[in-house]
């Protein structure tokens, strides 16, 4: 056995390091991300958080006692620009503000972001104030949700909910239903929100836009313009919607 020395060189996120904290049963998210920041200059970490079965505000709400703890479990040695909770209905429920001191409480980072916050900010960069709201969730689920962007100063024209409460059914919802509710939900709306980052809406935002003449935003895509705002960072030149039109004017 020989023993060698060796140099040591910089982290891998020279442009910019995430942490990302998904759902145990999120199946979309971490993709979509991968997608919307394939630059191998850009560090993804991702650490994960018990979920319930059930879509409920009582399996929601328990994620806060396992927030600090899914921080704890980003590596140590990465310096994060930005960590995300990717849950809309949990920030929700749980409070931005809560949320993100229970991810300071496990990591240090400079940003904690979140989809509805982002969404929020997203809404205002396009300077619409009615919305079609489309979410999966039950209605004691999708009711707190429409409410956040009523507080927020927002009018929710129409909320169109699949009254899903089987997580895993949610990353199986087909494009083409999602699109349908987006209609149902535009009559009215000056922009869309689809809400949950399990479903699967990436390859739908500018069919939509087009077809509805609309802004179209979704819970991956805010909560990833987001943190690309707050980094600084490249996302991909095939980035879908609006919001990164408008963003890159501005």
């Amino acid at each position: 056995m020989k023993q060698i020395k060796f140099d040591l060189t910089g982290p891998i996120g020279s442009k910019a390091t995430f942490g990302l904290i998904v759902l145990q049963a999120d199946e979309t998210l971490e993709q979509d991300f991968r997608r919307l920041f394939p630059d191998r200059d850009i560090a993804i970490h991702v650490s994960r958080i018990p979920s319930g079965d059930a879509l409920t505000t009582d399996t929601i709400a328990a994620m806060k006692a396992d927030l600090p703890r899914a921080a704890q479990l980003f590596p140590r040695a990465a310096l994060f620009d930005v960590v995300g909770y990717g849950c809309t209905s949990g920030t929700t429920l749980i409070g931005a503000a809560a949320v993100a001191d229970m991810v300071r409480q496990g990591v240090v980072a400079h940003v904690v972001a979140d989809p509805l916050t982002a969404a929020l900010a997203a809404l205002k960069t396009l300077g619409v104030l009615r919305i079609g709201l489309v979410t999966p969730y039950v209605a004691t689920v999708a009711g707190p949700v429409r409410d956040a962007f009523g507080t927020a100063g927002f009018t929710v024209v129409d909320t169109v909910t699949f009254g899903e409460e089987e997580e895993a059914k949610v990353a199986r919802i087909a494009p083409a239903s999602i699109m349908a509710a987006a209609r149902a939900a535009s009559i009215g709306a000056e922009a869309i929100f689809l809400s949950c980052t399990n479903l699967r809406t990436l390859d739908i935002i500018a069919p939509l836009e087009s077809e509805l003449g609309i802004p179209v935003l979704s819970s991956n895509q805010v909560l990833a313009w987001h943190m690309a705002q707050a980094a600084g960072a490249p996302l991909a030149a095939d980035a879908p919607g609006r919001l990164f039109e408008v963003s890159a004017r501005k």
